[in-house]
């Protein structure tokens, strides 16, 4: 188990090495670290790997400006200036919860921005104000539309954050795909196969190679076949797509500039980053928040009161898990991957810096 200020005094000197500022760093840090402290390990330490490589092949500004290309009192165009998304996406994200503030709701579009960590992280700064907070990204194209051989879309995460009154807030954050492509390497990195009717191969053959996208295999749709639905999760992928990058300016779909190496650059390539969005509402533009707060601890209640099925203990509300996670690791330490520890090595050993034993 390490310790959060070990590893977050580790995490701040790897981000200070690639250009940030310490306040940057700070807040990068806790990004990563409140993936690890919830059990999302695919977007914790095992990340910083890929930032750096941003870095080493300048694809991140040396001094990178964020712009509000345009707005109005309830609405905002950004462009991150090609920094860090774990530095873009918390200003975008309290740029609409101070418009939400005056105007009742907030919406932000990102562009020219990178991967930004955990979408829940962004939706949960809403829940502090009253209000409902709402985060989604595109990412590298590494899912098959419906029908398709080759990727086109990204997992495309989204997460909501619904607070209430004596029971903890409702968080839904999920990729839009059945599975993250860290999980995938995740898998990989123990010997593991796949799931059944995750991932394809080239062809668009089903496959239970947790590496098959650095064959040019790709990730179904979330139902994958259509029979089960899989039509439903491509819709739901091309959505945030088209909130995230087309409607901020951003690079959509199979344009995504890939920030991994098993994914080729198609000639002629422009990079304006990959895109998010972000949404802040006022409850109590709607309806009192003691109001709200109190029917959704019934609505909570009832569900966390439903009969489960046979063999499961209970039935959860989204955002259960990870709350458990939470304090269970605040209580005895953060438990790292394998595949985490052996990144912070590496570049503990790269940048001169010391990492926890």
């Amino acid at each position: 188990m390490y310790q959060y200020k070990d590893l977050d005094r580790f995490n701040r000197a790897v981000f200070q090495k690639i250009g940030c500022s310490e306040v940057e760093a700070k807040q990068a840090s806790e990004i990563l670290l409140t993936s690890e402290r919830r059990g999302i390990k695919s977007h914790g330490l095992v990340r910083l790997k890929e930032y750096v490589n941003l870095w080493k092949t300048k694809r991140l500004s040396e001094n990178p400006r964020f712009t509000v290309v345009h707005e109005t009192p309830s609405t905002a165009l950004v462009d991150g200036g090609k920094a860090l998304g774990l530095v873009t996406a918390p200003k975008a994200m309290q740029l609409a919860i101070d418009k939400a503030k005056v105007a009742g709701t907030g919406w932000v579009a990102v562009r020219n921005s990178y991967h930004f960590g955990i979408a829940g992280y962004y939706a949960m700064k809403a829940l502090e104000h009253d209000m409902i907070g709402i985060c989604m990204t595109n990412a590298n194209p590494l899912v098959a539309p419906t029908f398709s051989q080759k990727p086109m879309l990204g997992t495309n995460p989204m997460a909501f954050a619904i607070p209430a009154g004596k029971q903890p807030p409702y968080v839904a954050d999920f990729a839009t795909a059945p599975v993250a492509r860290g999980k995938l390497d995740m898998m990989h990195d123990k010997g593991e196969n796949a799931p059944e009717g995750l991932v394809q191969d080239k062809i668009g053959e089903a496959s239970v190679q947790a590496d098959i996208l650095s064959y040019g295999g790709a990730i179904k749709t979330l139902g994958g076949s259509m029979i089960r639905g899989g039509h439903k999760g491509y819709c739901l992928s091309a959505t945030v797509d088209i909130l995230t990058a087309v409607l901020s300016g951003a690079n959509f779909g199979p344009t995504v500039v890939p920030t991994l190496g098993y994914l080729k650059m198609t000639e002629g390539m422009i990079d304006k980053g990959i895109g998010h969005f972000f949404g802040a509402m006022r409850i109590d533009a709607f309806q009192t928040a003691q109001e709200f707060k109190k029917q959704m601890d019934d609505w909570i209640n009832t569900f966390r009161h439903a009969t489960p099925v046979k063999g499961e203990a209970e039935v959860l509300i989204p955002g259960d898990p990870e709350r458990l996670a939470e304090l269970e690791a605040d209580k005895y330490g953060i438990q790292l991957s394998q595949a985490a520890i052996d990144t912070a090595k590496m570049l503990a050993n790269e940048f001169d810096i010391p990492f926890v034993k």
